[in-house]
């Protein structure tokens, strides 16, 4: 099935160039018929997917769905919107990334696929720290794969700038403890958004990333 046409990129191509309210509600019905209900559609359609393995998820696309407007009130560029789509899959939705997931941006530039654990708290993450350092082989096995490596990379985050002293021995034998992130990024072409494969092409990559999730979300419960 063909969820988006070419004017999904080109909207946003258009936006880039003209992002003030006055376009964007102009374009108000444009945006609804090429990126919010084929966008909505999709996820949907993702989420009925997924359940045919994870049963647990039970969650509506409005709540995995971020908007298209941007928080700017901290920030120097007023730009009102932005310039990709987005959607976080998961038991906990948009409302809580600490929650291993499929994390998708669609943009005119590019795919982006994402999964993992984005914001862990400190509780969670001292309990993925505390695995990894207790039998770091199994987790070295998942991310290790040689599909997750192709598909994803390694496991990125943030990382400890002054490791306590509790945790130095642990660092050394295994450097993954010192992050305070826990995820991996992929990333397909645009001109997948057109594909009738597009789904299925996503199902792979949930599929190569949830090991690495369940394991991430046995561990932080």
């Amino acid at each position: 099935m063909t969820y988006f046409t070419e004017d999904f990129t080109c909207f946003f191509k258009e936006l880039a160039k003209n992002n003030h309210k006055d376009w964007f509600h102009a374009q108000k019905k444009r945006y609804e018929t090429s990126i919010k209900k084929p966008f909505e559609q999709f996820v949907g359609d993702m989420i009925s997917h997924i359940q045919k393995y994870d049963t647990e998820l039970q969650i509506e696309p409005k709540d995995c769905i971020l908007r298209i407007n941007r928080d700017i009130r901290f920030s120097k560029d007023k730009s009102p919107y932005n310039l990709h789509y987005t959607a976080f899959i998961s038991k906990g939705g948009r409302k809580d990334k600490s929650i291993p997931g499929m994390f998708l941006r669609f943009s005119p530039e590019t795919i982006g696929i994402m999964g993992g654990c984005f914001g862990p708290s400190k509780e969670q993450l001292h309990k993925i720290r505390t695995s990894i350092h207790k039998n770091p082989s199994t987790f070295k096995k998942l991310i290790d794969n040689a599909e997750f490596v192709k598909k994803f990379g390694e496991i990125r985050g943030e990382t400890m700038k002054r490791i306590p002293k509790e945790w130095i021995d642990a660092c050394n034998q295994e450097p993954l403890i010192k992050n305070k992130q826990f995820y991996f990024v992929g990333e397909e072409a645009p001109t997948l958004l057109t594909n009738p494969s597009l789904i299925e092409e996503m199902m792979n990559y949930w599929k190569t990333m949830q090991p690495v999730n369940e394991y991430l979300s046995k561990v932080i419960r």
